[in-house]
Order: C-alpha cells, then structure tokens, then sequence
C-alpha cells in the first residue's frame, strides 16, 4: 500500500524538499494520466507498460529541467529522486489502473485526486522530520537556541520511522470509528 513512499523517503527530510517532490509528482501524475487516457485505444496491448513508462519519463524529464532551471538548490536536493518518478508504482499503477480504462476528464480528477494525496503525505512526513531534526519550518526557526535536534530524523531511517509512526496513528484512528 505504500511502496510508492519508498523512494521518496530519503528527500523527505525538510517541508521544502517534501512539497517539490510532491508537486513533482502530482504535474507527472496530472500529464500522464490524462495523455494516457487519450490514447488508450490507440495504443497495443502488447507495448502498453512501455508506451506509459515512455510517457512518464517524458513529463519527469520535463519537471526535472524545469526544476534545475527554476529552482536550482531544490533541484541538486533532490538529485536522482527525480528521475525516479519514472518508476514511481503510484504512477504507473494509476496509468494501469485506472487512466487507461477511464476517459481524460476522470483521469484528470483522479490524478489530481491522488497527487494531491500523495503530496500531503510527503509533507507531512517532511515537516514532522525538519522540525524534530533541525527545529526549523521551511527553513524558519522554531526553537530557541537550548533545542537539542533528533539528527536521526533528518537521515534517511528518519523517514521511514516518521511513515511508520503515520500509520500506526491513522490505523489507530480507524478502529476507533
């Protein structure tokens, strides 16, 4: 259920880095869904997995140049997790999923839908992990000068244990309603 967190958990170290990924991954979500759903029809079922991954790293190559040129420190933050998108199974598995049987409208909707989704969770994660391990918000400081940060949220297990805290609260949540 969360396999497509798992790339993303090392850039998830500061907001900032957690919003880009995100955002990143919503505009290659929003683009691929939809040009999938268009073509549909048109593309075979025995290329159909290359024809989408030919497609997302078509729009993740465009974010990535748009990244450097825009927002060249977000950019080298980020480094290699950008191209990762590609085989992000978040997108692919929407592309399958869902976009290739659906029209463009509601591929749309459900690519909006689901990237938005996908980048609250990242910047919840990203904002529990800077503000234990650096006591900043976007780079604002939070704490006084006797804060002690956790250095371990800022590293990669960080993220993965500020997942697994995430989930055992909503699943908490969930059996008491």
């Amino acid at each position: 259920m969360v396999l497509g967190m798992c790339p993303t958990m090392a850039v998830t170290n500061t907001a900032i880095n957690s919003l880009a990924m995100g955002m990143s991954t919503l505009v290659v979500l929003l683009g691929s869904s939809t040009l999938v759903s268009l073509f549909r029809k048109a593309i075979p079922e025995q290329v159909r997995i290359t024809t989408y991954i030919v497609i997302i790293a078509t729009f993740v190559t465009v974010i990535d140049f748009l990244l450097a040129a825009l927002v060249p420190g977000v950019h080298k933050e980020l480094g290699a997790f950008i191209p990762l998108i590609v085989v992000n199974c978040l997108i692919l598995g929407r592309a399958e999923a869902f976009a290739s049987r659906q029209r463009a409208g509601l591929a749309f909707i459900d690519a909006l839908g689901m990237g938005i989704g996908f980048t609250f969770a990242l910047l919840a994660i990203g904002i529990i992990r800077e503000v234990l391990g650096s006591g900043t918000l976007f780079t604002i400081p939070l704490f006084g000068k006797g804060f002690e940060p956790w250095v371990i949220m800022v590293l990669p297990p960080g993220g993965f244990l500020t997942l697994g805290f995430l989930l055992l609260g909503f699943n908490r949540l969930r059996k008491k309603t």
